[in-house]
């Protein structure tokens, strides 16, 4: 069977894929906002505990067609095991169509296109990567860890290697003080980027991070949800793609937003455009249902 250890996070879009920890939590761990992997060590997982979960998934689990990379930074293990590890999956799974994974930015810098695009013909073809912001300020007190300079430079390479990229931003991010400069600016990375995915999170404070002590001694500045409209407004108007699904379905957004950009656009501006004249008729998310 397999053999989790700690929780064990995914994106959305990962509901239907089998969840392997190929490493466990997140090498870099530093992110102010993200819980995740507090608890963990990182580690990269031997491959004979791997080997045996896949034998037993070849046996128990019927058409798997998907499978995903845990914990939070497995782009970072070595070139190598990656590679022998995409090949047990793809002869354990056959009828595999994709597998993915988060890449943190200090993951993407390590490795070479020459070595993802091997990954990419051995099965890795997508990565999750959060952007958060494109404005600098906004990434330095979210200790991501780059400017958004590199941020670009490392998206870049992934796709020099042909692997999509999901990206997200963090609505909220700025606070009031930055909101707008936030969102022009995190329009302006995207752009530069071209992934094939975006969506928003909306950044909530949760304990045992510094954002969440920061936030119960009442120093952060959480946007209400008709600012956040006006927020992802501002984003989605900046947009110039050329191929993009976005999404705004994670449980932490207020608001449910589907579509594909550049075709999409400005119905989804004028949807926001609405939910601001009159946000009493808006579909807000009751506060209670939202989560991460």
């Amino acid at each position: 069977m397999i053999r989790y250890q700690g929780d064990v996070y995914r994106p959305p879009s990962e509901a239907d894929s089998l969840i392997l920890q190929a490493t466990l939590g997140c090498s870099y761990n530093r992110c102010t906002f993200c819980a995740m992997y507090r608890e963990k060590d990182f580690r990269v997982r031997p491959l004979s505990e791997l080997r045996e979960e896949l034998a037993w998934a070849a046996r128990s689990l019927a058409g798997v067609r998907k499978v995903f990379l845990a914990d939070g930074d497995a782009l970072v293990a070595k070139a190598s095991f990656l590679a022998e590890l995409l090949d047990e999956i793809g002869r354990a799974l056959p009828g595999l169509k994709r597998v993915s994974c988060y890449a943190s930015p200090q993951a993407l810098a390590v490795r070479t296109v020459d070595e993802m695009r091997d990954l990419r013909e051995r099965g890795l073809t997508q990565y999750y990567l959060g952007i958060e912001s494109g404005h600098d300020a906004v990434l330095r007190d979210l200790e991501k860890g780059v400017d958004a300079a590199e941020m670009i430079r490392v998206a870049r390479k992934a796709h020099a290697a042909g692997v999509k990229l999901s990206t997200m931003i963090l609505l909220g991010a700025g606070g009031r003080a930055l909101s707008r400069e936030h969102a022009v600016e995190s329009a302006r990375v995207v752009n530069a980027i071209q992934p094939r995915f975006l969506s928003t999170l909306v950044m909530t404070p949760v304990p045992g991070t510094p954002l969440g002590a920061a936030a119960a001694r009442g120093e952060v500045d959480e946007l209400d949800p008709v600012e956040l409209a006006w927020e992802l407004r501002e984003l989605l108007a900046g947009l110039e793609l050329e191929g993009t699904i976005f999404r705004s379905n994670h449980a932490s957004n207020y608001l449910t937003l589907a579509g594909t950009l550049p075709k999409d656009k400005a119905a989804m501006v004028a949807a926001l455009d609405g939910v601001l004249r009159a946000p009493e008729r808006a579909p807000f998310r009751p506060k209670w249902s939202r989560g991460l």
